[in-house]
């Protein structure tokens, strides 16, 4: 008898687990789309405390730290993001906004490839990057 409620228990602790952490993403989606950043931030973190491997809300970190102007978060994050989740687009293109700011052109590179490679949603973005990191690189060459 003992065993049996011992495994209730258990079901009933994970279900309200599993619950209340994709409650904390859903709320913190809806947070970030209302522009409340602080909030939204906090629940994400709450829903990674639950769900470590959950690569959107690594993702939406980085979108928020973004619009914080925290460049060293949101790549972190964004590495994270495709740590979990290797083909997610958005990190990628994302990724190689940063490299381009940084003037990493052989990193803004290599990520363009593997958006090349990976492009669903993005594809359209791929020649709006060739194109900047074109001019970027001829103005580097024109200062050497």
């Amino acid at each position: 008898m003992k065993n049996i409620i011992k495994f209730f228990l258990f079901l009933l602790f994970f279900k309200t687990t599993a619950y209340g952490s994709e409650n904390f993403y859903d709320q913190a989606v809806d947070k970030f789309n209302k522009k409340k950043f602080d909030d939204s931030k906090f629940l994400f973190h709450k829903n990674i405390v639950f769900n470590p491997t959950d690569a959107k809300s690594y993702l939406y970190l980085a979108k928020i730290f973004n619009s914080e102007d925290n460049q060293k978060e949101e790549e972190k994050n964004l590495n994270t993001t495709l740590l979990l989740e290797p083909n997610n687009e958005e990190a990628i293109y994302m990724l190689i906004q940063i490299n381009l700011d940084k003037s990493n052109f052989s990193k803004a590179n290599e990520l363009l490839a593997k958006l090349d490679i990976v492009c669903k949603d993005f594809c359209s973005k791929k020649k709006e990057i060739e194109k900047t990191l074109h001019n970027l690189e001829a103005k580097n060459e024109k200062k050497q």
